[in-house]
Protein backbone atom coordinates (compact mmCIF):
# COMPACT_ATOMS: atom_id res chain seq x y z
CA UNK A 1 0.00 0.00 0.00
CA UNK A 2 0.94 3.43 -0.89
CA UNK A 3 1.17 5.80 2.36
CA UNK A 4 0.58 9.82 0.85
CA UNK A 5 1.15 12.81 3.09
CA UNK A 6 0.30 16.14 1.57
CA UNK A 7 1.38 19.42 2.50
CA UNK A 8 -1.61 21.91 4.03
CA UNK A 9 -0.19 24.42 1.08
CA UNK A 10 -0.37 21.90 -2.22
CA UNK A 11 -3.64 20.01 -0.51
CA UNK A 12 -5.40 24.23 -0.18
CA UNK A 13 -4.31 25.05 -3.58
CA UNK A 14 -5.60 22.32 -5.65
CA UNK A 15 -9.01 22.67 -3.89
CA UNK A 16 -8.70 26.29 -4.25
CA UNK A 17 -8.31 25.73 -8.51
CA UNK A 18 -11.90 24.54 -8.03
CA UNK A 19 -13.72 26.96 -5.91
CA UNK A 20 -14.93 29.27 -8.36
CA UNK A 21 -17.92 30.20 -6.33
CA UNK A 22 -16.53 31.38 -3.05
CA UNK A 23 -14.11 34.23 -4.33
CA UNK A 24 -17.19 36.79 -4.30
CA UNK A 25 -15.50 40.36 -4.12
CA UNK A 26 -11.77 40.64 -5.13
CA UNK A 27 -9.58 43.18 -6.00
CA UNK A 28 -7.63 42.92 -8.88
CA UNK A 29 -4.12 44.43 -9.32
CA UNK A 30 -3.49 45.93 -12.85
CA UNK A 31 -2.43 42.75 -14.74
CA UNK A 32 0.03 42.74 -18.02
CA UNK A 33 -1.32 40.57 -20.36
CA UNK A 34 -2.87 40.08 -23.82
CA UNK A 35 -6.54 40.67 -22.24
CA UNK A 36 -6.70 44.56 -20.70
CA UNK A 37 -8.74 45.15 -17.04
CA UNK A 38 -9.64 48.52 -15.75
CA UNK A 39 -7.59 49.67 -12.76
CA UNK A 40 -9.85 50.03 -10.14
CA UNK A 41 -9.11 53.50 -7.65
CA UNK A 42 -7.84 53.30 -4.55
CA UNK A 43 -10.72 52.38 -2.30
CA UNK A 44 -13.33 50.85 -4.33
CA UNK A 45 -14.01 47.34 -5.31
CA UNK A 46 -15.15 45.76 -8.56
CA UNK A 47 -16.93 42.60 -8.75
CA UNK A 48 -15.08 40.22 -10.96
CA UNK A 49 -16.99 36.94 -10.77
CA UNK A 50 -19.33 37.86 -14.36
CA UNK A 51 -18.92 35.17 -16.58
CA UNK A 52 -16.72 35.92 -19.27
CA UNK A 53 -17.67 32.19 -21.10
CA UNK A 54 -20.18 29.23 -21.43
CA UNK A 55 -19.02 25.66 -22.62
CA UNK A 56 -22.50 23.71 -22.25
CA UNK A 57 -23.96 23.82 -18.95
CA UNK A 58 -21.08 24.81 -17.63
CA UNK A 59 -19.92 28.26 -17.26
CA UNK A 60 -15.99 30.12 -16.84
CA UNK A 61 -16.23 33.00 -13.99
CA UNK A 62 -13.71 35.75 -14.03
CA UNK A 63 -12.84 34.87 -10.71
CA UNK A 64 -11.66 31.28 -11.51
CA UNK A 65 -9.24 33.11 -13.96
CA UNK A 66 -7.70 34.59 -10.31
CA UNK A 67 -8.08 31.55 -8.63
CA UNK A 68 -6.10 30.15 -11.09
CA UNK A 69 -3.68 32.45 -9.97
CA UNK A 70 -3.73 31.78 -7.07
CA UNK A 71 -3.21 28.12 -7.36
CA UNK A 72 0.31 28.35 -9.49
CA UNK A 73 1.42 31.03 -7.02
CA UNK A 74 0.72 28.23 -4.45
CA UNK A 75 2.56 25.65 -5.71
CA UNK A 76 6.04 27.94 -6.16
CA UNK A 77 4.88 28.89 -9.88
CA UNK A 78 5.99 31.20 -11.55
CA UNK A 79 2.96 33.65 -13.43
CA UNK A 80 5.20 36.25 -15.16
CA UNK A 81 4.38 34.61 -18.50
CA UNK A 82 0.95 33.43 -17.98
CA UNK A 83 -2.14 34.85 -19.07
CA UNK A 84 -5.52 35.28 -18.54
CA UNK A 85 -6.29 33.79 -21.67
CA UNK A 86 -4.13 30.45 -21.11
CA UNK A 87 -6.36 29.82 -18.14
CA UNK A 88 -9.13 30.64 -19.79
CA UNK A 89 -8.50 28.08 -22.48
CA UNK A 90 -7.59 25.37 -19.85
CA UNK A 91 -10.90 26.26 -17.49
CA UNK A 92 -13.23 25.91 -20.43
CA UNK A 93 -11.20 22.22 -21.54
CA UNK A 94 -12.16 21.48 -18.00
CA UNK A 95 -15.48 22.04 -18.32
CA UNK A 96 -16.27 20.42 -22.09
CA UNK A 97 -14.82 17.30 -20.22
CA UNK A 98 -17.86 17.85 -17.68
CA UNK A 99 -19.80 18.58 -20.14
CA UNK A 100 -19.58 15.66 -22.47
CA UNK A 101 -19.51 13.28 -19.50
CA UNK A 102 -23.21 14.41 -18.98
CA UNK A 103 -24.29 13.85 -22.31
CA UNK A 104 -22.38 10.56 -22.20
CA UNK A 105 -24.35 9.36 -19.36
CA UNK A 106 -20.92 9.32 -17.26
CA UNK A 107 -22.62 8.65 -13.61
CA UNK A 108 -20.87 10.38 -10.12
CA UNK A 109 -23.38 9.61 -7.31
CA UNK A 110 -23.84 12.08 -4.97
CA UNK A 111 -22.94 9.00 -2.32
CA UNK A 112 -19.48 9.64 -3.53
CA UNK A 113 -19.50 13.48 -3.88
CA UNK A 114 -20.84 13.39 -0.67
CA UNK A 115 -18.27 11.14 0.95
CA UNK A 116 -15.58 13.66 -0.42
CA UNK A 117 -17.32 16.64 0.86
CA UNK A 118 -17.00 15.17 4.25
CA UNK A 119 -13.25 14.25 4.03
CA UNK A 120 -12.20 17.77 2.66
CA UNK A 121 -14.25 19.61 5.06
CA UNK A 122 -12.99 17.45 8.41
CA UNK A 123 -9.54 18.51 6.77
CA UNK A 124 -10.16 22.03 6.56
CA UNK A 125 -11.91 21.72 10.55
CA UNK A 126 -8.80 20.15 10.85
CA UNK A 127 -6.55 22.66 9.78
CA UNK A 128 -8.62 25.86 10.92
CA UNK A 129 -9.86 24.93 14.06
CA UNK A 130 -13.74 24.87 13.81
CA UNK A 131 -16.39 24.74 11.33
CA UNK A 132 -17.39 28.45 12.32
CA UNK A 133 -13.52 29.63 11.21
CA UNK A 134 -13.87 27.39 7.94
CA UNK A 135 -16.77 29.07 7.05
CA UNK A 136 -15.63 32.45 7.97
CA UNK A 137 -12.30 31.59 5.74
CA UNK A 138 -14.28 30.88 2.28
CA UNK A 139 -16.53 33.82 3.46
CA UNK A 140 -19.82 31.96 2.60
CA UNK A 141 -22.77 32.84 4.98
CA UNK A 142 -23.53 29.40 6.86
CA UNK A 143 -22.24 26.03 6.94
CA UNK A 144 -25.30 24.49 4.76
CA UNK A 145 -24.66 26.87 1.75
CA UNK A 146 -20.60 25.90 1.97
CA UNK A 147 -21.25 22.92 1.39
CA UNK A 148 -23.89 22.77 -0.96
CA UNK A 149 -20.79 24.57 -3.05
CA UNK A 150 -18.79 22.46 -2.21
CA UNK A 151 -20.85 19.46 -3.40
CA UNK A 152 -21.12 21.33 -7.65
CA UNK A 153 -17.23 22.04 -7.60
CA UNK A 154 -16.46 18.07 -6.67
CA UNK A 155 -19.08 16.61 -8.52
CA UNK A 156 -17.83 18.64 -12.09
CA UNK A 157 -14.10 18.00 -11.14
CA UNK A 158 -14.99 14.02 -10.85
CA UNK A 159 -16.99 14.15 -14.35
CA UNK A 160 -13.97 16.04 -15.95
CA UNK A 161 -11.40 12.91 -14.51
CA UNK A 162 -14.00 10.37 -15.72
CA UNK A 163 -14.03 11.75 -18.90
CA UNK A 164 -10.38 12.42 -19.51
CA UNK A 165 -9.67 8.29 -18.22
CA UNK A 166 -12.62 7.13 -20.62
CA UNK A 167 -10.61 9.24 -23.83
CA UNK A 168 -7.41 8.00 -22.27
CA UNK A 169 -8.26 4.38 -21.93
CA UNK A 170 -9.16 3.83 -24.90
CA UNK A 171 -5.93 5.13 -26.60
CA UNK A 172 -3.38 1.85 -27.39
CA UNK A 173 -0.52 2.08 -29.30
CA UNK A 174 1.43 -1.21 -31.74
CA UNK A 175 4.84 -1.99 -31.84
CA UNK A 176 4.91 -0.83 -35.46
CA UNK A 177 3.67 2.62 -34.46
CA UNK A 178 6.47 2.57 -31.81
CA UNK A 179 8.57 2.31 -34.59
CA UNK A 180 7.40 4.76 -36.69
CA UNK A 181 7.59 7.33 -33.99
CA UNK A 182 11.25 6.63 -33.30
CA UNK A 183 11.98 6.39 -37.28
CA UNK A 184 11.02 10.18 -37.56
CA UNK A 185 13.92 11.64 -36.14
CA UNK A 186 16.69 13.05 -37.51
CA UNK A 187 20.04 12.07 -35.50
CA UNK A 188 20.29 15.30 -34.19
CA UNK A 189 16.69 15.23 -32.63
CA UNK A 190 16.76 11.73 -31.06
CA UNK A 191 15.93 11.67 -27.34
CA UNK A 192 18.42 12.11 -24.53
CA UNK A 193 17.59 9.59 -21.29
CA UNK A 194 19.09 10.70 -18.26
CA UNK A 195 21.55 9.47 -16.34
CA UNK A 196 20.02 5.66 -14.17
CA UNK A 197 21.22 3.22 -11.44
CA UNK A 198 19.48 -0.31 -10.51
CA UNK A 199 19.40 -0.75 -6.86
CA UNK A 200 19.23 -3.69 -4.67
CA UNK A 201 17.98 -4.11 -1.10
CA UNK A 202 18.24 -6.23 1.73
CA UNK A 203 16.21 -5.58 5.10
CA UNK A 204 15.59 -7.20 8.01
CA UNK A 205 12.99 -6.56 10.11
CA UNK A 206 12.92 -6.81 13.90
CA UNK A 207 10.68 -9.35 15.96
CA UNK A 208 7.68 -8.79 17.44
CA UNK A 209 6.86 -10.24 20.53
CA UNK A 210 3.68 -13.10 20.10
CA UNK A 211 2.10 -10.98 23.44
CA UNK A 212 2.26 -7.75 21.31
CA UNK A 213 1.19 -9.43 18.59
CA UNK A 214 -1.63 -10.24 20.55
CA UNK A 215 -2.19 -6.90 22.19
CA UNK A 216 -3.14 -5.89 18.65
CA UNK A 217 -5.26 -8.20 17.97
CA UNK A 218 -7.38 -8.19 21.02
CA UNK A 219 -7.56 -4.30 20.75
CA UNK A 220 -8.79 -4.69 16.97
CA UNK A 221 -11.23 -7.02 17.79
CA UNK A 222 -12.82 -4.40 20.61
CA UNK A 223 -12.57 -1.97 17.82
CA UNK A 224 -14.35 -3.99 15.64
CA UNK A 225 -17.53 -5.06 18.63
CA UNK A 226 -17.68 -1.27 19.58
CA UNK A 227 -18.54 -0.63 15.68
CA UNK A 228 -20.98 -3.34 15.55
CA UNK A 229 -22.34 -1.33 18.79
CA UNK A 230 -23.09 1.89 17.10
CA UNK A 231 -19.76 3.40 17.03
CA UNK A 232 -18.14 4.96 13.69
CA UNK A 233 -15.45 2.64 12.05
CA UNK A 234 -14.50 6.34 10.37
CA UNK A 235 -13.88 8.24 13.51
CA UNK A 236 -12.02 5.10 14.83
CA UNK A 237 -9.32 4.67 11.83
CA UNK A 238 -9.24 8.74 12.29
CA UNK A 239 -7.95 7.94 15.82
CA UNK A 240 -6.26 4.62 16.25
CA UNK A 241 -5.10 3.84 12.42
CA UNK A 242 -1.20 3.34 11.90
CA UNK A 243 -1.93 4.22 8.27
CA UNK A 244 -1.07 7.60 8.13
CA UNK A 245 -1.71 7.87 4.17
CA UNK A 246 -5.76 7.10 4.84
CA UNK A 247 -5.87 8.49 8.10
CA UNK A 248 -7.32 11.85 7.64
CA UNK A 249 -10.35 10.32 5.10
CA UNK A 250 -11.08 7.86 7.78
CA UNK A 251 -9.25 4.52 6.17
CA UNK A 252 -10.68 4.85 2.64
CA UNK A 253 -9.76 3.12 -0.26
CA UNK A 254 -11.42 2.28 -3.47
CA UNK A 255 -9.79 -1.11 -4.78
CA UNK A 256 -10.43 -3.67 -7.47
CA UNK A 257 -9.03 -7.06 -7.77
CA UNK A 258 -5.80 -5.43 -9.56
CA UNK A 259 -5.21 -2.33 -7.16
CA UNK A 260 -1.66 -3.03 -6.22
CA UNK A 261 -2.45 -3.98 -2.60
CA UNK A 262 -0.85 -6.77 -0.50
CA UNK A 263 -2.52 -9.99 -1.58
CA UNK A 264 -4.04 -10.76 2.19
CA UNK A 265 -5.42 -7.50 2.25
CA UNK A 266 -7.04 -7.65 -1.05
CA UNK A 267 -8.42 -11.72 -0.42
CA UNK A 268 -10.10 -10.33 2.84
CA UNK A 269 -11.63 -7.40 1.02
CA UNK A 270 -12.89 -9.74 -1.26
CA UNK A 271 -14.18 -12.27 0.89
CA UNK A 272 -16.47 -9.92 2.69
CA UNK A 273 -19.49 -8.81 1.80
CA UNK A 274 -21.22 -4.96 1.92
CA UNK A 275 -21.21 -3.97 5.79
CA UNK A 276 -19.35 -6.62 6.65
CA UNK A 277 -15.85 -5.99 9.13
CA UNK A 278 -13.18 -8.33 9.02
CA UNK A 279 -11.57 -9.68 11.77
CA UNK A 280 -7.90 -8.92 12.27
CA UNK A 281 -5.90 -9.21 8.93
CA UNK A 282 -1.85 -10.07 9.56
CA UNK A 283 -0.34 -8.59 6.69
CA UNK A 284 3.68 -7.32 6.12
CA UNK A 285 2.56 -3.94 7.35
CA UNK A 286 0.70 -4.96 10.69
CA UNK A 287 -2.89 -5.95 11.57
CA UNK A 288 -5.84 -4.36 9.87
CA UNK A 289 -9.85 -4.02 10.43
CA UNK A 290 -11.80 -3.78 7.08
CA UNK A 291 -14.53 -2.59 6.53
CA UNK A 292 -16.84 -3.30 3.39
CA UNK A 293 -18.69 0.02 2.18
CA UNK A 294 -20.00 -0.11 -0.43
CA UNK A 295 -19.43 -2.91 -3.51
CA UNK A 296 -19.68 -1.68 -7.11
CA UNK A 297 -19.54 -4.05 -9.61
CA UNK A 298 -15.53 -4.92 -9.67
CA UNK A 299 -14.76 -2.28 -7.17
CA UNK A 300 -15.10 -2.01 -3.51
CA UNK A 301 -15.27 1.15 -1.22
CA UNK A 302 -12.90 -0.23 1.91
CA UNK A 303 -12.16 1.30 5.15
CA UNK A 304 -9.19 -0.01 7.10
CA UNK A 305 -7.78 0.56 10.68
CA UNK A 306 -4.09 -0.98 10.39
CA UNK A 307 -2.01 -1.24 13.81
CA UNK A 308 1.38 -2.17 13.68
CA UNK A 309 2.60 -3.85 17.20
CA UNK A 310 5.65 -2.52 18.59
CA UNK A 311 8.93 -4.03 19.05
CA UNK A 312 11.42 -3.88 21.67
CA UNK A 313 14.74 -2.21 21.83
CA UNK A 314 16.28 -5.62 22.02
CA UNK A 315 13.99 -7.47 18.98
CA UNK A 316 15.91 -4.30 17.22
CA UNK A 317 19.83 -4.71 18.33
CA UNK A 318 19.31 -8.23 16.90
CA UNK A 319 18.22 -7.06 14.22
CA UNK A 320 21.03 -4.69 13.56
CA UNK A 321 23.38 -7.41 14.71
CA UNK A 322 21.83 -9.82 12.45
CA UNK A 323 22.56 -7.12 9.26
CA UNK A 324 25.94 -6.26 10.73
CA UNK A 325 26.35 -10.04 10.08
CA UNK A 326 25.10 -9.77 6.76
CA UNK A 327 26.96 -7.29 5.39
CA UNK A 328 30.31 -8.75 6.52
CA UNK A 329 29.58 -12.12 4.76
CA UNK A 330 28.74 -9.80 1.82
CA UNK A 331 31.80 -7.54 2.11
CA UNK A 332 34.04 -10.17 2.70
CA UNK A 333 33.29 -12.09 -0.58
CA UNK A 334 31.66 -15.20 1.60
CA UNK A 335 28.22 -14.48 -0.24
CA UNK A 336 27.04 -12.11 -3.16
CA UNK A 337 24.37 -9.48 -2.41
CA UNK A 338 21.96 -11.04 -4.04
CA UNK A 339 22.37 -14.62 -3.16
CA UNK A 340 22.35 -12.75 0.75
CA UNK A 341 18.98 -10.78 -0.60
CA UNK A 342 17.43 -14.07 -1.31
CA UNK A 343 17.97 -16.20 1.67
CA UNK A 344 17.90 -13.18 4.55
CA UNK A 345 15.92 -10.35 3.40
CA UNK A 346 12.42 -9.97 4.86
CA UNK A 347 11.00 -7.96 2.08
CA UNK A 348 8.69 -10.14 0.15
CA UNK A 349 8.65 -8.22 -2.79
CA UNK A 350 12.24 -7.57 -3.60
CA UNK A 351 13.68 -10.89 -2.25
CA UNK A 352 13.05 -13.33 -5.25
CA UNK A 353 14.75 -10.87 -7.63
CA UNK A 354 17.46 -10.98 -5.65
CA UNK A 355 17.16 -7.58 -3.71
CA UNK A 356 16.23 -5.53 -6.85
CA UNK A 357 13.90 -2.41 -6.15
CA UNK A 358 11.09 -1.20 -8.65
CA UNK A 359 10.37 2.01 -9.84
CA UNK A 360 7.25 2.78 -8.73
CA UNK A 361 6.92 5.13 -11.88
CA UNK A 362 7.84 2.90 -14.71
CA UNK A 363 7.42 -0.57 -12.72
CA UNK A 364 11.42 -1.48 -14.30
CA UNK A 365 14.30 -1.49 -12.13
CA UNK A 366 16.25 1.63 -13.44
CA UNK A 367 15.98 4.76 -11.61
CA UNK A 368 16.79 8.24 -13.50
CA UNK A 369 18.76 10.11 -10.94
CA UNK A 370 17.18 13.28 -11.59
CA UNK A 371 13.84 11.59 -10.53
CA UNK A 372 15.23 9.26 -7.89
CA UNK A 373 13.59 9.72 -4.36
CA UNK A 374 15.93 11.85 -2.27
CA UNK A 375 16.29 9.30 0.66
CA UNK A 376 17.38 6.89 -1.22
CA UNK A 377 19.61 8.97 -3.57
CA UNK A 378 21.67 10.35 -1.18
CA UNK A 379 22.52 6.83 0.03
CA UNK A 380 23.46 5.36 -2.91
CA UNK A 381 24.89 8.13 -5.07
CA UNK A 382 28.62 7.94 -3.67
CA UNK A 383 28.38 3.97 -3.95
CA UNK A 384 31.56 2.52 -5.90
CA UNK A 385 31.04 -0.97 -7.59
CA UNK A 386 29.85 -3.63 -5.39
CA UNK A 387 29.96 -1.14 -2.15
CA UNK A 388 27.30 -1.45 0.17
CA UNK A 389 26.33 0.97 2.51
CA UNK A 390 26.39 0.90 6.28
CA UNK A 391 23.10 -0.61 7.78
CA UNK A 392 20.48 1.89 7.57
CA UNK A 393 17.81 2.36 10.34
CA UNK A 394 14.37 2.71 8.31
CA UNK A 395 10.96 4.13 9.92
CA UNK A 396 7.85 3.37 7.74
CA UNK A 397 5.20 6.40 8.00
CA UNK A 398 3.35 4.26 10.50
CA UNK A 399 5.96 4.00 12.62
CA UNK A 400 7.57 0.96 12.07
CA UNK A 401 11.38 0.15 12.01
CA UNK A 402 13.56 -2.35 10.49
CA UNK A 403 17.43 -2.16 9.11
CA UNK A 404 17.97 -2.32 5.36
CA UNK A 405 21.53 -2.25 3.08
CA UNK A 406 21.07 -1.11 -0.55
CA UNK A 407 23.80 -1.75 -3.42
CA UNK A 408 23.98 -0.22 -6.76
CA UNK A 409 24.03 -3.02 -9.13
CA UNK A 410 24.18 -1.27 -12.30
CA UNK A 411 25.00 2.32 -13.71
CA UNK A 412 23.66 3.25 -17.08
CA UNK A 413 25.25 6.86 -18.42
CA UNK A 414 23.15 9.84 -20.77
CA UNK A 415 22.59 8.54 -23.57
CA UNK A 416 20.83 8.83 -26.86
CA UNK A 417 17.77 6.99 -27.05
CA UNK A 418 18.98 3.42 -28.32
CA UNK A 419 15.71 1.58 -29.69
CA UNK A 420 16.29 -2.05 -28.55
CA UNK A 421 18.14 -0.62 -25.06
CA UNK A 422 15.45 2.11 -24.22
CA UNK A 423 12.15 0.77 -25.79
CA UNK A 424 9.89 0.70 -22.87
CA UNK A 425 11.31 4.70 -22.52
CA UNK A 426 10.38 5.21 -26.46
CA UNK A 427 6.55 3.30 -26.28
CA UNK A 428 6.01 5.26 -23.05
CA UNK A 429 7.07 8.88 -25.27
CA UNK A 430 4.84 7.19 -28.80
CA UNK A 431 1.90 6.60 -26.28
CA UNK A 432 1.74 10.06 -24.79
CA UNK A 433 2.44 12.07 -28.55
CA UNK A 434 -0.50 9.36 -29.46
CA UNK A 435 -2.74 10.52 -26.58
CA UNK A 436 -2.12 14.30 -27.40
CA UNK A 437 -3.44 13.89 -30.90
CA UNK A 438 -6.39 11.78 -29.47
CA UNK A 439 -6.92 14.33 -27.17
CA UNK A 440 -6.62 17.53 -29.33
CA UNK A 441 -9.21 15.60 -32.31
CA UNK A 442 -11.42 14.42 -29.25
CA UNK A 443 -11.71 18.08 -28.36
CA UNK A 444 -12.07 19.57 -31.83
CA UNK A 445 -14.75 17.56 -32.48
CA UNK A 446 -16.92 18.09 -29.29
CA UNK A 447 -16.25 22.08 -29.55
CA UNK A 448 -18.07 21.94 -32.90
CA UNK A 449 -20.49 19.98 -31.48
CA UNK A 450 -21.24 22.38 -28.22
CA UNK A 451 -22.53 25.57 -27.03
CA UNK A 452 -19.60 27.64 -26.63
CA UNK A 453 -19.72 31.05 -25.78
CA UNK A 454 -16.88 33.79 -25.11
CA UNK A 455 -16.97 36.64 -23.49
CA UNK A 456 -16.27 40.13 -25.77
CA UNK A 457 -13.30 41.35 -23.88
CA UNK A 458 -11.65 37.07 -24.64
CA UNK A 459 -12.33 37.40 -28.10
CA UNK A 460 -8.83 38.92 -29.21
CA UNK A 461 -7.30 35.33 -27.13
CA UNK A 462 -5.16 33.15 -29.61
CA UNK A 463 -6.53 29.80 -27.72
CA UNK A 464 -4.69 26.63 -28.39
CA UNK A 465 -8.57 25.15 -29.07
CA UNK A 466 -10.82 26.58 -31.46
CA UNK A 467 -13.39 28.03 -29.16
CA UNK A 468 -14.22 31.23 -31.28
CA UNK A 469 -15.02 28.87 -33.63
CA UNK A 470 -13.45 30.44 -36.90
Amino acid sequence: MKFINKRIALFLAFTFAGLSAFAQEIIPEPVKDSVKRQVVPKGSKLKVDGVVAVVGDYVVLDSDIDLSYKEMQAQGMSTADITRCELLGKLMEDKLYAHQAIQDSIVVSDAEVNEQVSRRIDYFVEQLGTEAKMVEYFKKKDLESFKSELFEILKTQQLTEKMQKKVLDEVEITPEEVRQFFKKFNKEDIPLFGAEMEIAQIVVKPQVPEEEKQKVRDRLKQIKKDVQDGASFYSKAVLYSDDKGSVASGGFYKINRKTQFVKEFKDAAFSLNEGEISDPVETEFGYHLIYVEKIRGQERDVRHILIIPKTTDEELKKAKDKIEAIRKKITSGEISFADAAKSESDDKETRNSGGLLINPATFGTRFELTKMDPSIYNEVSELKSNEVTQPILDVDRGGAQSFKLLTVTNRFEQHPADYAQDYIKIKELALKEKQMKTIAKWSADKIKDTYISVNADYKTCKFANNWLKK
